[in-house]
């Protein structure tokens, strides 16, 4: 005969097993989420650097304006594109990025590729200059390839941890007596476990600053293993 520590023991067992389910779907969740970011990144600041050499070939822009929009609408782009991430997703880009390049830095950057490190791109000639602003349009429309194949490889992950959390929960529901309120558990503990992660992802963020994934990932999963064990122990 069961008794009533065991109960309790069993309970708090089974709920600790459903938050890690739902730590499982949280995971799934931010990395489709964050690789859906990049993809989308990636997307823009090609189809903005094409658009770019578009208008300096009809001679609507000349390539030094050409490269003074590059650089603003993809420090733009960049900006929005995190602000679209999880917490987790972008404090990971702000480590590897803090702020984007000024046209300053891309123009001595790309003199220094081009001409060596004694080149003074304001000796250069007018073709020079044109080629410099150029390869700064050029690389602008670039992403990173090492962190988009990454996120790529993550987003495949995380597409197969939210479909193996989903069996699980569909394994619970037809194995339970009252259907109903079995959905209604796994709907509510995963749904915790995603919100609060998010939401505990943000506020550890505030706490640590920028630049901080370590610090965010850990408070974002621990809040959202505490927001699904709670809801769980609701029912």
């Amino acid at each position: 005969m069961t008794t009533p520590v065991q109960s309790q023991q069993q309970a708090a067992f089974e709920s600790s097993i459903k938050a890690l389910q739902a730590e499982v779907a949280s995971i799934g969740t931010h990395l489709s989420i964050d690789a859906s970011a990049r993809l989308a990144y990636t997307q823009r600041i090609k189809l903005m650097a094409d658009d770019l050499r578009m208008q300096v070939a009809s001679g609507r822009l000349t390539w030094t304006q050409a490269a003074s929009q590059a650089q603003e609408a993809r420090n733009a782009i960049m900006e929005i594109i995190r602000a679209r991430s999880t917490p987790v997703g972008r404090a990971m880009a702000q480590q590897l990025k803090s702020e984007g390049k000024t046209l300053n830095e891309l123009v001595a950057r790309k003199t220094l590729q081009l001409h060596g490190p004694t080149a003074d791109f304001s000796r250069l000639s007018a073709s020079q200059q044109n080629a410099v602003y150029a390869e700064i349009v050029k690389s602008a429309g670039k992403s990173n390839p090492r962190v988009t194949a990454t996120m790529r490889n993550l987003s495949r992950f995380g597409r197969g941890l939210i479909v193996l959390s989903i069996a699980v929960s569909v394994y619970n529901v037809m194995n339970a007596e009252d259907k109903t309120q079995a959905a209604g558990r796994e709907i509510a503990v995963t749904g915790a476990g995603i919100v609060g992660g998010m939401a505990s992802g943000a506020l550890a963020g505030l706490a640590c600053g920028p630049g901080a994934p370590v610090c965010v990932t850990v408070g974002a999963f621990v809040g959202g293993a505490l927001a699904a064990f709670g809801m769980d122990m609701l029912f």
